[in-house]
């Protein structure tokens, strides 16, 4: 079983702003700034078989190049807490690219999660904080909200093999899937 996921690779420019962010937030864990990605479709643990399949109807999306603008800080968790991320501006072709992955997942024999595509870069995983952590990290937050990480030009997404450690994920390239007029 691999254990992949589907995202956009986060260039030297935009991982150094997000890494400046992810500082000045006082994250209790923080994500390392290396493994920075824009999740597009997390597979989950895969037989090579299905894997293959995956990478086959991949290999057949055809979209264009586009842009997305890196903007904003948020929390995920509600009054508790677990994550914290940096946000990406609305973009309609990046909704279609997902929706093309998710597509081409099914294809596969790949049941992806039932969640609402909600396009971000993980900056910190953590167990919920006590009530003082979180208010100053709530706080941090909001003085985030008008951070500006930058643009991405997008020109390919990439398959990823998860493998998780004890000091948190290490990401393998798999495959990369150049975007084509």
């Amino acid at each position: 079983m691999i254990r992949a996921f589907v995202a956009i690779a986060v260039p030297d420019h935009v991982r150094s702003a997000l890494a400046v962010q992810q500082f000045l937030l006082p994250l209790p864990r923080k994500v390392e700034p290396e493994t920075f990605h824009l999740t597009l479709l997390f597979l989950g643990e895969l037989p090579e078989p299905v894997l293959e399949a995956a990478h086959e109807e991949l290999l057949a999306i055809e979209r264009p190049p586009f842009r997305i603008e890196v903007r904003g800080v948020g929390l995920f968790g509600g009054d508790r807490p677990r994550s914290v991320w940096a946000g990406v501006a609305p973009s309609e072709p990046l909704i279609r690219l997902q929706a093309k992955v998710v597509r081409a997942a099914r294809m596969a024999g790949v049941e992806p999660e039932r969640r609402r595509f909600s396009p971000h870069i993980t900056l910190g995983r953590f167990p919920p904080p006590p009530p003082e952590e979180r208010m100053r990290l709530e706080r941090a937050v909001a003085q985030g909200g008008s951070f500006h990480g930058g643009t991405i030009e997008v020109t390919r997404f990439t398959l990823y093999r998860s493998r998780l450690g004890p000091k948190g994920p290490r990401y393998d390239d798999l495959a990369d899937y150049p975007l084509r007029e």
